[in-house]
């Protein structure tokens, strides 16, 4: 299939390319390098810098490159910004979308997969998620998410649109033969900062909270591996062909990993030691997040390479040490 992958050039939206191609599809990438690098995109996959409310530029795009299906992942995701600009993400993660989805819609195209969120559940009152469960977004970034999923849900009824959402616990890793991987200005992500960390290329690693009512006091996350979160995405394309399809999946591998035990799986791989400094709690934080992904499984035949934090850190690892600054290196 033609696929338009909006946020092509950005973490998620590059290692996601990479699969489609691995898979005989034909990925074009739209991204306006905000946050993306263009370096992440092979020089053979067709590339445009254009802003996603520019409906006339993506109109062309969508009738040039034959667009049969849209991925999303342009999308600002920094937490802590969206709550002191809130501004900023309701304008590129819900209006921006609108735009493109009224694109897509006037030019007959009516597949979209949609990279959605598991900060939409809020502050769950129990694990693992399971789509089903109340969401109640605690922050702008969330909620902009929900209300897109809203949006989405009510073109589907409205006008045939058909889509899939998947809602990320914590995307880890890098591309397993080391070519692209995670870089982030800034970076928030506890992988690549407590690798850089045990490197010496940042201070020692906050680590928030200790006394959360966890095996060890620090909290629990389930860490996904970036090209797991990719299959799945191209996994789903054949559930879009009814018009009105609405599909929800939570992305996880239901294996929660503690702050400390990431640290250590950081130390074993690099053989280096992480230094870290506790910190008081941050605000917002729950104790755990981790997902039942049984639907995705069972319904998608997706299938979890990357289980356990080691091996998601040991792609990661070889990823920085090749490349200590990122893309900026190239």
């Amino acid at each position: 299939m033609n696929v338009l992958v909006v946020g092509g050039a950005g973490y998620i939206g590059s290692h996601c390319v990479r699969q489609l191609a691995a898979a005989g599809h034909n990925p074009v990438v739209v991204d306006n390098l905000v946050f993306g690098h263009r370096a992440a995109v092979a020089s053979d996959v067709p590339f445009y810098s254009v802003n996603l409310g520019n409906e006339k530029e993506m109109g062309k795009i969508l009738r040039k490159e034959k667009i049969e299906v849209v991925m999303h992942f342009a999308a600002y995701a920094y937490v802590g910004e969206s709550v002191t600009d809130p501004l900023k993400y309701y304008f590129n993660n819900v209006a921006a979308t609108l735009h493109l989805l009224r694109c897509m819609l006037g030019s007959g195209v009516k597949k979209f997969v949609f990279s959605s969120t598991c900060a939409t559940y809020g502050i769950p009152d129990r694990m693992p998620l399971v789509e089903t469960m109340p969401q109640a977004p605690i922050n702008p970034y969330g909620q902009t998410k929900l209300d897109v999923e809203n949006a989405l849900k009510a073109m589907a009824q409205a006008y045939g649109l058909s889509f899939a959402a998947f809602r990320y616990f914590n995307a880890a890793g890098a591309a397993e033969d080391g070519a692209i991987g995670e870089h982030h200005d800034p970076e928030t992500h506890l992988i690549p900062l407590a690798i850089d960390a045990a490197t010496g290329a940042r201070p020692p690693l906050q680590v928030f909270g200790t006394d959360y009512p966890t095996p060890d006091g620090t909290c629990l996350r389930d860490y996904v591996h970036v090209d797991d979160l990719s299959r799945a995405h191209i996994a789903v394309f054949d559930k879009l062909a009814t018009p009105g399809t609405a599909l929800f999946y939570n992305l996880g591998t239901g294996t929660p990993t503690s702050v400390l035990e990431v640290i250590r799986a950081v130390e074993k791989v690099t053989g280096k030691k992480v230094p870290y400094v506790t910190a008081p709690r941050r605000a917002g934080d729950p104790p755990a997040l981790y997902a039942d992904s049984t639907k995705a499984q069972t319904e998608l035949g997706w299938k979890i390479k990357f289980a356990s934090i080691e091996p998601i850190v040991e792609t990661a690892w070889k990823w920085h040490a090749a490349h200590p600054k990122g893309f900026a290196a190239k």
